[in-house]
């Protein structure tokens, strides 16, 4: 079991800075877009799974004059790959994503357990824990596990990154150039 703790950096003060001015310009039904805590009984609005009973990262997508159903904005996602499967499957059905946010690990502090022989990483459902994927790096083909399969696990440091792919394998890659055929795998 790995643990990893740390404080706030001056980067993190720098990133939250520059967060809150890139949000400012994201407007998503007339109000500006900002990532929410997911409730412990909210389901995925892919593939309806409840999503604080699974491990790994979590996302969020605010989409242009589009709603998800039964419930206000943001789309809340069990996983990376299902907010990337959910974006695709929209836009093929015209829909606009404004803004996305997925869990950083570089700004939470997390836990890596097996769990039923699978390597894992702890869930955080709370806003603080949300990074605009803009400014993410993502750990690809890991070893580790989230609730779609193998998990894309996402870091606002680029170091941060790196290190866990030297303990996990797998390879980074900014968050934005996730393309359809990484996600369809999972």
């Amino acid at each position: 079991m790995t643990e990893r703790k740390r404080g706030p950096t001056r980067r993190d003060l720098l990133t939250g800075t520059a967060a809150m001015l890139t949000l400012a310009g994201c407007q998503s039904g007339g109000e500006t877009a900002a990532p929410v805590t997911i409730a412990t009984d909210e389901n995925c609005d892919q593939c309806g799974m409840v999503i604080s009973e699974h491990p790994g990262p979590v996302g969020e997508t605010y989409y242009r004059n589009n709603t998800p159903t039964g419930h206000d904005e943001p789309a809340r996602f069990c996983s990376t790959s299902c907010t990337y499967r959910h974006r695709f499957a929209k836009e093929q059905e015209g829909w606009t994503p404004a803004t996305t946010f997925l869990t950083d690990y570089s700004a939470v502090d997390y836990e890596v357990r097996t769990d039923g022989g699978a390597t894992v990483l702890t869930h955080h459902l709370d806003a603080s824990a949300f990074t605009v994927s803009a400014e993410l790096t993502v750990v690809a083909n890991s070893d580790v596990e989230s609730a779609m399969g193998t998990a894309i696990v996402p870091f606002g440091d680029e170091g941060d990154a790196e290190s866990f792919t030297e303990e996990y394998g797998g390879q980074t890659l900014p968050a934005e150039a996730i393309q359809r055929e990484l996600v369809s795998r999972g």
